[in-house]
């Protein structure tokens, strides 16, 4: 309502004015003689003297920086005043987006990590002063370039051009033999990334040193607990062995096999460990390989009731059969292990549209929502007692997730407490291997 009365006094007051002149006029026409002429000139006049104005105000606005505002009256004076007012306030907010530009850049430029903007096309639009040095990059030398064209790892190029960036990828730069970077793309924006690098190099060689020791200590434990084992053999089969330690002599050699299944078992998740990316391999006939984890899990003495195996494909997996046999046979073994004498495990091997897919379902003890995140830890146990009294090393799922890891599949966990768990291995399309391959990939 404010702006449409000050709008209507303005018109109001252009035609006040405009009145006036004619007014002005008529009276100097009948001074010379002649009406018309003299409200001509005093209508050019006026509309002389609005035309200067406006000259004065478009060269203030193209100079305003160096120049003072015009001193003008009127409405003329309204906008010189509103015009001032807008730049001012303009200012003020550049000003103030300058200075939350700036301090954005110096907390980044603290940071000890490195950081990339990216656009949509991957070109550089500015980087912090750690990312230059990591990366070897000159920060405006190299801005508008392509990341990949600059860093042209192997690892670091399918990272970039894959649409999974969930994970940071580990590379090894070519400046730095010695050094070992961890990257990982953010999505923000209309297309544009963040690129977080950071030096991984003490990380690295830490793992790098844990698996070194458990390996070489497996290894060195494995002779010592083979002689162990042998003797304590002979001992128990001795027929003149004393009743008293025959018992004692027994559960020697049943601790003496679990350690050994132990140092067996860190052994592969060291070999596991040690596959950097995703292994190759040879087309595997998962089908017979389950049929043979189906006949072994009956053969026990202790054993469901129950063991089934659906076979609804007839595609095979690339990979490491080695790798592949120890993951299914750790699925299996767990379920024989923790399903009682009257339930059922049941195999299947399928394919669809996500890829293959090797689930190992049973109706045994179960497992509680709060420890299924942190199944595939080394030694992580349930319950400590019943996976002693079972044998269980706690290593089995950390194998199977490695062993997946370097197949490029996933491993889904779904259990309830007291009813049963089902575990899936899902493979992705890329690793069948037959005629219907085509058909999934289409």
């Amino acid at each position: 309502m404010a702006e449409s009365s000050g709008g209507g006094s303005a018109i109001w007051f252009i035609i006040a004015r405009v009145a006036g002149a004619v007014v002005a006029g008529a009276g100097l026409g009948l001074l010379t003689g002649s009406v018309w002429a003299g409200i001509a000139v005093v209508l050019g006049g006026y509309l002389a003297l609005q035309l200067l104005r406006l000259h004065q105000l478009d060269h203030w606005l193209r100079n305003r920086s160096r120049l003072d505002p015009p001193d003008a009256s009127g409405l003329w004076g309204d906008v010189v005043a509103l015009v001032v007012r807008l730049h001012r306030r303009k200012k003020y907010h550049k000003q103030r987006l300058i200075e939350t530009f700036r301090e954005l850049r110096r907390s980044t430029a603290s940071m000890p990590d490195g950081v990339v903007t990216l656009n949509a096309e991957n070109e550089i639009i500015w980087m912090n002063r750690m990312a230059g040095e990591l990366l070897g990059l000159r920060r405006r030398a190299d801005a508008g370039l392509r990341i990949g064209n600059l860093i042209r790892h192997p690892d670091f190029q399918r990272y970039l051009n894959s649409a999974q960036h969930t994970h940071p990828v580990v590379i090894q730069p070519v400046t730095a033999v010695d050094q070992w970077l961890a990257m990982q793309l953010v999505p923000y924006g209309e297309g544009q990334k963040l690129l977080f690098v950071r030096d991984v190099t003490r990380q690295n060689r830490l793992e790098t040193m844990r698996r070194d020791f458990v390996a070489n200590a497996s290894h060195e434990l494995r002779s010592p607990l083979t002689v162990i084992s042998g003797y304590l053999e002979t001992l128990a089969s001795d027929p003149g062995i004393d009743p008293d330690i025959a018992q004692p002599l027994g559960e020697m050699r049943r601790q003496a096999e679990r350690m050994t299944d132990i140092v067996n078992d860190l052994l592969v998740l060291s070999r596991l460990e040690a596959d950097e990316g995703e292994v190759g391999g040879a087309p595997v006939d998962v089908a017979a390989m389950l049929a043979m984890l189906r006949k072994d899990a009956e053969a026990r003495p202790q054993r469901p009731a129950e063991v089934t195996l659906s076979i609804e494909t007839d595609l095979q997996l690339i990979g490491d059969e080695g790798q592949l046999q120890s993951a299914f046979g750790n699925l299996v073994d767990n379920a024989v292990k923790y399903t009682p004498a009257g339930g059922r495990v049941a195999l299947r091997w399928w394919v669809d549209d996500d890829g293959g897919h090797v689930s190992v379902a049973d109706t045994g003890i179960g497992i509680a929502a709060e420890h299924l995140p942190r199944l595939t830890e080394r030694f992580y146990r349930v319950d400590a007692g019943r996976a002693r009294a079972t044998g269980g090393s706690g290593l089995g799922l950390s194998i199977v997730k490695h062993a997946l890891q370097n197949h490029g599949a996933t491993l889904a966990v779904e259990s309830i407490e007291g009813r049963g768990s089902t575990f899936t291995c899902s493979f992705p399309p890329r690793r069948l291997a037959g005629a219907a391959q085509q058909r999934i990939r289409a």
